[in-house]
């Protein structure tokens, strides 16, 4: 995989305690931040397009149904 380098500011704590993850099991700490990052991106984006979709439905962009519809779409109406 290609890399690219970046530069972010951490907490001197959370960068001491990267430090010291890395010393004890002798990997590097960019290895553990980088998998850290790689489990939160899921979960960033996930967000966002939440966020959109939210946005979306309040300027009416986004196409809804009613309950109704929905049931008779799947075949539940009555």
């Amino acid at each position: 995989m290609a890399t690219q380098t970046t530069s972010i500011r951490l907490p001197k704590e959370l960068s001491e305690r990267y430090s010291r993850l890395a010393e004890a099991t002798g990997r590097t700490r960019s290895y553990y931040i980088t998998e850290a990052m790689k489990d939160a991106i899921d979960e960033f984006e996930h967000e966002a397009e939440l966020i959109k979709m939210v946005e979306d439905y309040r300027a009416g962009r986004l196409k809804t149904i009613t309950l109704e519809e929905l049931k008779e779409s799947l075949g539940l109406a009555d």
